[in-house]
């Protein structure tokens, strides 16, 4: 059925959804952020490896033509910008990225994405807080659902480390990656041992996912809780932590079984991050058969660029929490035709 058929029935859902979206303004306002809204045709749209884009290309007057990407995130733009002289910045960005589906995703939504310069990771975690008990009230609930799982919008996150909860599920998380880099054995015999399944051509990182979606997500509860301290291999543009190099600064909050944000310490050092971007790009090459080019302006500025810590939250997913609807095309005022 067309979505204007149901219109009227999603419209409490799409008021409350703006209600939502002016309270964050307000509070963003209130602690000193510049609103900034970024561009959406980018010449790299991202550098992970199951990083999907649309493609577009853009003819010149001259009739050449050039490759260009709807971005999968306001990210590159916001890290320019803070290279530029801004200090606290935030954005709600319409995004895109391909290969998505289910209830809660879609090909195009909207992501609230700031960032703090000069401020430490576990700030966003604060800001997390604040922002889930802002749409919690501007939407007039007490508690967030989906299906059959709620939480408690105005609780405090509890914080838990990626070592702590393979540990809970008996692995050892940490002594699989080595000074030499992470070790695919000793992983594999982890996953062995807690009784999951994998494949014998599985990398690090596809076991580490298997990991994580069979056992390490579905045990959280329903939250709000902060996952924190991801394994350096998969966290591609966060620094490494000074107190365990292993892992490095980035934290995951859900609610309700449903990841809302994906929390950095930024990386700053231009090299390391080329070489991270290029490593990605020929896995992906190796997987997809495919590769996205480097922004080379990202790289310029990431070395004028402060300490800084930045945050991307999916907001139709926030909202669809708050308002207890099934699906995130239900908050979405034109849902896009991506089907």
């Amino acid at each position: 059925m067309s979505w204007w058929r149901s219109h009227a029935d999603r419209r409490p859902l799409l008021l409350a959804r703006n209600r939502i979206q002016s309270a964050l303004r307000a509070w963003f306002a209130q602690e000193g952020f510049t609103e900034v809204d970024p561009a959406c045709l980018v010449t790299s749209p991202g550098n992970e490896t199951h990083l999907h884009a649309f493609e577009t290309e853009v003819i010149g007057t001259d009739l050449a033509r050039r490759s260009r990407y709807l971005h999968t995130s306001p990210e590159f733009a916001m890290k320019k910008l803070l290279a530029g002289g801004e200090e606290k910045i935030f954005a709600f960005a319409h995004v895109w990225r391909n290969r998505e589906g289910g209830s809660r995703h879609t090909a195009e939504f909207t992501m609230l994405e700031w960032y703090r310069a000069g401020a430490p990771y576990e700030q966003l975690m604060d800001d997390c807080t604040a922002i889930l008990s802002i749409a919690a009230r501007a939407a007039g609930v007490e508690s967030f659902r989906h299906g059959d799982i709620s939480c408690d919008p105005l609780a405090s996150p509890r914080r838990v480390t990626l070592a702590e909860s393979f540990a809970a599920q008996g692995m050892d998380l940490l002594s699989t990656l080595t000074p030499n880099g992470p070790d695919t054995a000793a992983l594999a015999a982890e996953l062995d041992r807690a009784g999951i399944r994998h494949a014998a051509d599985d990398t690090w990182s596809d076991l580490f996912s298997r990991a994580l979606t069979e056992r390490i997500e579905p045990a959280l509860g329903p939250g709000p809780v902060i996952l924190d301290a991801y394994p350096s291999p998969e966290a591609a543009l966060a620094r490494r932590s000074v107190a365990d190099p292993r892992t490095a600064e980035r934290f995951e909050l859900f609610a309700c079984g449903v990841e809302l944000a994906n929390g950095f310490g930024e990386l700053t050092d231009p090299a390391e991050q080329r070489a991270r971007f290029e490593a990605d790009m020929d896995r992906r090459e190796e997987i997809y058969g495919s590769r996205y080019p480097l922004d080379e302006d990202l790289l310029d500025a990431l070395a004028e660029m402060p300490p800084t810590s930045g945050i991307a939250l999916g907001f139709d997913r926030l909202v669809m929490l708050a308002t207890h609807a099934p699906r995130l095309t239900d908050v979405m005022w034109t849902p896009p035709a991506d089907r």
